[in-house]
């Protein structure tokens, strides 16, 4: 089920007035909550609904279990129902997400140097969202091993850990120390914090129906026919997908943690502003904060982190860019673009300047200087090449993308479309986007601080339900329901 659809729409207060009726018993407010995800799950296909329960399952029994031999003392068994786990569980990942590009790149290799062989592929469907709560699983069975937490011998409180539909899908991916103990304790409804939720949806509809899938209009015109753009056209197709994917993700993300305070939870911030970031390491302190920290909490420092010699660390960054890049599709130029940003961000490293910027730009200002003007708009650039790498089908592809950029053909006939009312409309809803966050920078959203005056507040929310409702792009689905 998609946020921006009629089914939604109708499945949202349903959800939101059964489960406060039921404030005053735990238990069935949490069995309402799974029976609500499980739906909203299973509207994409109910066979999706069996690996989640499998997970769930293989994750609920080993947490118990490791408990069980720590309390006696047997450690080492302990330390392998641990690894046994999380290898079940990186199994199943790997084979429906991964295992056909990695038979596929082994056949082309044996091509390459002469050899013939026959392969066998699978024709799987990716289950929606599988890398997001295969992570949140298997950050509960690792904390529970290290003793970071306590197994919960509550079933169905643990299933709508796994399965709370608000992040499901696409995260945040949450950790159990912080999700899990909200969905054990009572909760009750703030007014304020409904509020303020709503608010945050509204700007995370904004962001994916206004901004987002008015950007993928052009954005999926000019990359399918790159070949016959002008290198002008080309550039502002980078520039366009840089806030597709920008609007689309944190967009999502915005919504789900506004649904979630509809419902009395806290999830963690995803997007911190990332692209008025001043440099690659403070890009990704703001950019999908849920996953770069699950990095680094479960690989990163168990490598060693920043504690070891400085090839280590080298090493140890290395890992991390390229899991990340290949845990977002199963495609070289996924493991490109994340090998881009590890070299990008090895001079930060290096020069040990990779935690030089750690506030707010231009805090308490209303402007930024040139010098962070400059450094935002270098560092804007270098992340849209790498959004150009992404989003191309091959490697060759994104090489003459970005080779006809700087070509002498950059300024020849622009493309038809994109002188037009539509585009120009975009460019404007581009500049409020970017005003607002810019204004709402120190906090964490677009609309987190509004006008004292009643007034001024309904009109802002007026202008935009009639953007998302008059200028929203076609219905879409959220780019990273594919990861």
């Amino acid at each position: 089920m998609l946020f921006n659809s009629i089914e939604f729409l109708v499945f949202l207060p349903l959800v939101f007035v059964v489960y406060w009726l039921l404030q005053k018993k735990l238990f069935f407010q949490n069995l309402f909550l799974v029976i609500a995800s499980y739906i909203f799950y299973g509207w994409w296909n109910w066979r999706f609904l069996i690996l989640i329960a499998f997970t769930t399952i293989c994750s609920y029994s080993t947490g118990l279990w490791i408990a069980d031999r720590q309390k006696r003392n047997r450690m080492n068994e302990s330390k392998w129902i641990c690894v046994g786990n999380v290898a079940i569980n990186l199994a199943i990942l790997g084979i429906f997400k991964y295992y056909n590009f990695f038979v596929d790149s082994f056949a082309a290799l044996c091509h390459d140097v002469g050899w013939n062989v026959d392969i066998v592929t699978l024709n799987l469907i990716l289950p929606v969202g599988i890398s997001f709560y295969t992570f949140q699983a298997l950050s509960y069975t690792i904390d529970v091993y290290k003793q970071k937490i306590s197994p919960t011998k509550d079933a169905i409180a643990f299933i709508a850990f796994i399965s709370f539909f608000p992040q499901l899908v696409a995260g945040p991916i949450e950790r159990a120390t912080n999700l899990l103990p909200q969905i054990l304790e009572s909760r009750r409804f703030d007014y304020k914090t409904a509020v303020d939720g709503c608010r945050q949806m509204l700007w995370g509809f904004f962001k994916k129906m206004v901004i987002a899938d008015n950007c993928a209009f052009f954005v999926s015109k000019i990359f399918a026919d790159y070949q016959e753009m002008s290198g002008l056209t080309l550039l502002v197709g980078g520039i366009l997908f840089s806030f597709q994917i920008y609007g689309d993700f944190s967009g999502y993300s915005d919504i789900a943690i506004g649904c979630s305070r509809l419902f009395g939870i806290n999830l963690m911030q995803n997007f911190h502003f990332p692209y008025f970031s001043r440099n690659i390491a403070e890009f990704w302190r703001r950019w999908h904060i849920s996953l770069n920290t699950w990095f680094r909490d479960y690989i990163y420092i168990p490598l060693g982190g920043s504690r070891v010699s400085t090839i280590k660390v080298i090493r140890n960054t290395w890992i991390i860019f390229l899991v990340s890049g290949l845990w977002h599709g199963a495609n070289w130029t996924f493991v490109v673009w994340g090998a881009i940003h590890a070299m990008l961000f090895m001079p930060l490293l290096l020069s040990k300047n990779n935690r030089k910027y750690l506030d707010v730009v231009a805090q308490g200002r209303i402007l930024p200087s040139m010098k962070e003007l400059a450094q935002i708009l270098s560092n804007f650039i270098l992340v849209m090449f790498a959004w150009i790498i992404f989003r191309s089908d091959t490697i060759g592809d994104a090489y003459q993308y970005i080779a006809r950029i700087f070509s002498p053909a950059i300024f020849d006939e622009v493309a038809d479309f994109l002188p037009s009312m539509r585009l120009y409309l975009l460019l404007a809803f581009l500049l409020l986007l970017i005003l607002s966050e810019w204004k709402q920078r120190e906090y964490v959203h677009g609309l987190s601080v509004m006008s004292r005056y009643r007034w001024v507040r309904f009109a802002e929310y007026i202008v935009l339900f009639y953007l998302i409702l008059s200028f929203g792009g076609a219905q879409a689905e959220f780019i990273y329901f594919q990861f």
